[in-house]
């Protein structure tokens, strides 16, 4: 597959873009961050074949709400426009509705409009929806992995929360947090029976339906090229069930390529990854639960950012560590290549 990237570039040097008096953060690729994912918990109340070992292994790292709350005025005053808050499972943590709240705040004290989301397995989501769209959530995704209980249990080795999913996706479109996008990552033989169904679901449910390809980033090490079922095959299968119609990006990062179908119903979003890489574009980093920043799902180091903070380093100092960090933000990642390497961590500790 080829891996041969682009990577923006101007005929000119590009004016820095004044934020609260900063400059906002560019790497060395002139690629403009704007986007944060932050995990405030590598705790979930899942164990999903694709990400953890089923075991009792998991780090359980957390910081203090309000350590996250500091280290995102920073990032918000350097230009950061989108948080999403992931996990591990995020709803799991106590405080997370002031943390939301905070961040909404922060608008009017460094940027225009900051965009705040959250991406959970909706386990708790139905009791929390209308809560977090009151303390100025944005928008939602739910990961949810198959449309029927058995696949579903199977997947998640938690026996019973198909219905408690559904009802917090409902929920959340009740609360005026839709069109909600639910995310299912295809396994080759475990769930890729699914892709029908998902698109009808979409058509039927008014959730934008987004397939992830499989990605070298679970804790048992299982992934092997054969386990991704490829944009290509999905495009093919989705044909079949109505003709697919392209829909332009909402911007020039987004990660997903969007279809809708002949009629206009539904919506579906494929993020490959593996066979269509878009680091080109990448204008996102990301904070682990212990505080670290990495730059890429794949780099094979991070940046002990919090540990800066708890010896006593000041906003100002944070900020140019986290600009010297981010201009060497990598290229693009080397999956299928014969120098790849997994990275250092699952994702599960790295954030969804």
């Amino acid at each position: 597959m080829s891996h041969t990237l682009p990577i923006l570039e101007t005929s000119s040097p590009v004016a820095p873009l004044a934020v609260g008096g900063f400059e906002r953060l560019r790497d060395s690729h002139n690629r403009l961050i704007t986007d944060l994912r932050l995990s405030i918990t590598d705790r979930c109340n899942y164990r999903c074949v694709y990400c953890r070992t089923g075991n009792d292994g998991a780090q359980f790292s957390e910081l203090p709400m309000a350590d996250y709350a500091r280290l995102l005025r920073i990032f918000v005053s350097l230009g950061i426009e989108k948080v999403r808050l992931t996990g591990g499972e995020p709803l799991l943590r106590d405080g997370l509705l002031d943390l939301v709240r905070e961040i909404s705040e922060m608008r009017s004290d460094f940027v225009s409009k900051i965009d705040i989301a959250v991406t959970t397995n909706g386990h708790k989501l139905a009791g929390l929806a209308q809560p977090l769209k009151d303390a100025g959530l944005s928008r939602i995704t739910v990961s949810m992995d198959a449309v029927d209980s058995d696949t579903f249990a199977r997947i998640t080795r938690v026996p019973g929360s198909f219905e408690r999913v559904q009802a917090g996706i409902r929920a959340a479109q009740d609360a005026g947090l839709g069109p909600v996008k639910v995310n299912c990552v295809l396994l080759r033989g475990f769930n890729d029976s699914q892709i029908e169904a998902f698109a009808e679901f979409s058509r039927s449910e008014n959730v934008i339906v987004r397939f992830i390809e499989f990605m070298p980033l679970e804790e048992d090490r299982t992934w092997t090229p054969e386990t991704v079922v490829p944009l290509s095959e999905i495009v093919e299968r989705l044909n079949k069930v109505r003709p697919l119609v392209a829909l332009p990006a909402n911007n020039p990062s987004e990660t997903a390529r969007r279809y809708t179908f002949d009629d206009g119903v539904g919506e579906i979003g494929i993020i490959a990854p593996v066979s269509q890489p878009f680091c080109g574009q990448c204008s996102r980093i990301r904070l682990t639960s212990d505080g670290k920043i990495r730059t890429c799902l794949f780099s094979q180091s991070d940046h002990d950012l919090v540990g800066w903070m708890h010896r006593g380093e000041t906003d100002e100092e944070l900020r140019q560590r986290i600009r010297r960090i981010i201009e060497k933000k990598e290229a693009r990642h080397h999956i299928g290549e014969p120098s790849f390497l997994k990275p250092s961590r699952s994702m599960v500790h790295i954030g969804g």
